[in-house]
């Protein structure tokens, strides 16, 4: 189906006020609702280049994989699983040809990367994260960060050392636990969500949230409502403003219709003809 006029969308990422390039990559296809952030990490330049590795083969994949449905080679309206692990699948498949190219490139060696994406279908939201890259979702007026950090602070909140806000304050937020291409292997985390209009989802690189108070986030989100652009400008000023210590991507999405999806086989056939 068409996602044409059902969101609006804004991609951005700025290289910071510290660092002399930028290692985090974005990618989308609009028009099968994917998009998917990476913040690359590793010497000399090759975190860029793991980052661009994962968000090319990620939207090639998942983009494919729609190409066959409308094609037919794959039965249509099988339920939103099938977008689940289908891009479950693209992640691991980049988690592979990311450490391959690392053990074969001296100068790539030890690169890896954060990932988050998101996939929109049948009025929900198909969400796949590695790492500290997040995904936000504002819906009447609350804000709630729906990944959570594979990073050794957020495994201390879980163990009842710290409380969210003593995290949020805390200067060791950046050990991450998990990264794209680092092991042969990656426990890729995916989850769905049901998402309505009016909602925005926010992804990012971790840049953000280093620099910029959730409630600022939020402040800045509901200010500039419906103005998507100017929010991603505002974000990324935001960040450099209070000291741009890292690479700062932003991805926000505005829902603004619904967009179910048609049934298939016999009851969609039963339907269309009554209709």
């Amino acid at each position: 189906m068409s996602l044409k006029g059902k969101f609006g969308h804004v991609e951005l990422t700025d290289v910071g006020k510290v660092r002399d390039h930028n290692e985090d990559a974005i990618a989308s296809d609009a028009d099968i609702g994917l998009w998917v952030l990476a913040d690359g990490m590793g010497g000399y330049n090759a975190g860029e280049v793991a980052s661009g590795i994962a968000v090319k083969t990620i939207v090639e994949l998942v983009a494919e994989a729609c190409k066959r449905e409308a094609r037919g080679e794959i039965e249509p309206g099988t339920g939103y699983m099938r977008q689940t692990i289908s891009l479950r699948d693209a992640v691991t498949r980049a988690n592979k040809v990311i450490h391959q190219t690392a053990q074969s490139q001296p100068q790539c060696e030890g690169m890896g990367t954060t990932l988050v994406a998101c996939l929109l279908y049948n009025n929900r939201v198909s969400i796949a994260h590695v790492g500290d890259s997040r995904l936000y979702r504002l819906r009447d007026n609350r804000l709630e960060q729906i990944t959570l950090d594979h990073s050794l602070l957020q495994e201390l909140v879980d163990r009842g050392f710290y409380s969210q806000e003593e995290a949020q304050r805390s200067s060791n937020r950046n050990y991450v636990t998990r990264a794209l291409g680092v092991e042969p292997t990656v426990d890729v985390e995916v989850q769905e969500i049901e998402i309505q209009p009016g909602d925005y989802l926010l992804m990012c690189s971790d840049g953000l949230p280093d620099m910029v108070e959730d409630e600022d986030i939020h402040l800045t989100i509901s200010t500039f409502d419906n103005d998507i652009n100017t929010i991603g400008e505002q974000l990324i000023k935001l960040t450099n403003d209070n000291g741009g210590r890292d690479n700062v991507s932003v991805v926000l999405v505005r829902i603004l219709d619904s967009f179910p999806a048609k049934p298939a086989g016999f009851v969609g056939k039963i339907r269309k003809f009554f209709e």
